[in-house]
């Protein structure tokens, strides 16, 4: 439980007219928040994950609207914050009987929550975020790295990725302006900011030099679309370029910059199988237009229909705190 901190929530400030942020958020919550405080996956089954978790905590703070904040956070605590690890369960489904029973975290869950609570301890000064943000992140450092192939590596959860000859990471777990953030504190992320890195630039596959989804590190440190996943850049891989630009990182932006570029329609494809190329026969969500508009510095698209899921709305949020930061 957050105990005081709920205690303490209050309305955003403001008379005016709501605020960009604070519209998109209303209108984001009204579709994806429950009442207590938990971020429904519409697009997968209904679910709730520490990722949503994050990014609606994220969300929320960019807002200002702490009541929120602190209802998802006192949900979060609640029902995925593990004692033995300090990490949060990664997938909460309603209909299973115990519908946390599964001990692994999703790392890039667990740094977007450790990241909320230190924008929202910057914004409202309450100690009780910053010592929890601190928490997190000392588990994630205890819990969820490996040494492997003379790389510093962010392991996608502490449990089923380190195997005999290989190693699976995912590259859209780098959330790198939480990591930058984290880093100005903390000296001890630096070398996992240049481990994930020197990562990105050994997974780029195929013609457009692209990462996958999922990739596998040997013990050389060679680098391969993991195994027995599908070698597309496609619906993990599409934050590694969002937050890539959201950190200011051109350089390493180039290889999906000349994708879309080359494959840039009114409907880009919504992947493409970096060996075969192969392209998806139905196109990106709004959100991921959103994106690949980022990217490219395009104007932002209109916002799509009301049909798009919880996924795709994310993407495009997080695509606006990006333009604006």
């Amino acid at each position: 439980m957050v105990g005081g901190l709920a205690a303490a929530a209050v309305a955003p400030a403001g008379c005016g007219g709501a605020s960009v942020r604070e519209e998109s958020w209303r209108r984001f919550s009204t579709r994806f928040l429950m009442p207590e405080g938990r971020v429904v996956d519409t697009g997968n089954r209904g679910i709730s994950h520490s990722e949503g978790q994050g990014y609606g905590l994220l969300l929320a703070e960019a807002a200002g609207d702490r009541t929120a904040f602190n209802q998802m956070l006192d949900w979060t605590r609640r029902t995925l914050e593990r004692p033995d690890s300090g990490l949060l369960t990664w997938r909460y489904d309603p209909a299973e009987p115990a519908s946390s029973a599964d001990p692994n975290n999703a790392t890039d869950g667990d740094i977007l929550v450790a990241w909320a609570l230190l924008r929202a301890h910057e914004r409202w000064r309450e100690p009780g975020y910053c010592h929890l943000s601190e928490t997190l992140r000392a588990a994630i450092l205890r819990e969820a790295v490996v040494q492997h192939g003379g790389l510093s590596l962010l392991l996608p959860g502490r449990q089923g990725f380190v195997h005999d000859d290989h190693v699976v990471v995912n590259p859209s777990y780098y959330v790198w302006p939480a990591l930058d953030a984290f880093a100005r504190r903390e000296p001890l992320w630096t070398p996992y900011i240049d481990g994930g890195l020197d990562l990105l630039s050994r997974a780029a596959f195929g013609r457009w030099r692209l990462p996958t989804d999922w990739v596998a590190l040997d013990r050389d440190g060679r680098a391969a679309p993991a195994p027995d996943r599908p070698p597309r850049f496609g619906y993990d891989a599409i934050r590694v370029p969002l937050y890539l630009t959201w950190s200011g990182r051109k350089a390493e932006l180039q290889p999906f910059v000349d994708f879309w570029s080359a494959a840039w329609t009114d409907a880009p494809p919504a992947w493409i199988d970096v060996t075969t190329e192969a392209q998806a026969e139905y196109p990106l969500s709004g959100g991921g237009r959103r994106v690949a508009a980022l990217v490219l510095g395009r104007p932002d698209p209109a916002e799509s229909g009301q049909d798009d899921d919880y996924y795709s709305q994310t993407l495009g949020r997080l695509v606006e705190l990006s333009r604006q930061a």
